[in-house]
């Protein structure tokens, strides 16, 4: 979101400029109805952001966002990506994370079979995503779960 409000400012689910670097396919998911649907109703940046989809986040790290946002901010929203990587190739691992993640979520609201998943795969993205932004909490997250465990003895 730093990346966004720097860019757009702290208001950026009203920001003509931002709504209109959205995309809005006729078919599918468009992230710029999503947006303007949810801050047409939310009051508030906090419930703006709890109501957005996972997918509109998942789409704000495509490459169409890299000149706009990702190659100048990256690095400030996620302090502890590889120092190696390029804008593009941070950008570009999480998008890949956040898609997986995704279907995985959708999977489990969906009460849909994730016995064949690389659950253990699935959850290290999880904590790689979390350890970018911030690797106390990542920390914090991997002693606190109990789901590496689960994994380990699934049938």
């Amino acid at each position: 979101m730093e990346a966004i409000e720097a860019v757009h400012t702290a208001n950026w689910p009203w920001n003509n400029g931002f709504i209109r670097s959205l995309t809005n396919p006729q078919v599918g998911y468009s992230p710029k109805r999503d947006l303007m649907a949810v801050a047409g109703r939310e009051p508030t940046m906090g419930k703006v952001v709890a109501e957005l989809k996972f997918v509109f986040w998942e789409r704000m790290f495509t490459s169409r966002h890299d000149n706009r946002l990702w190659n100048q901010h990256i690095k400030a929203s996620f302090p502890f990506a590889p120092t190696n990587d390029t804008a593009q190739q941070i950008r570009a691992s999480l998008y890949n994370d956040i898609f997986t993640i995704r279907e995985l979520r959708n999977r489990i609201a969906h009460h849909e079979p994730i016995f064949s998943r690389n659950l253990q795969a699935d959850y290290d993205n999880i904590l790689k995503i979390v350890g970018w932004r911030d690797d106390a909490t990542a920390a914090w997250m991997d002693g606190f779960q109990t789901v590496t465990e689960l994994i380990r003895t699934k049938p």
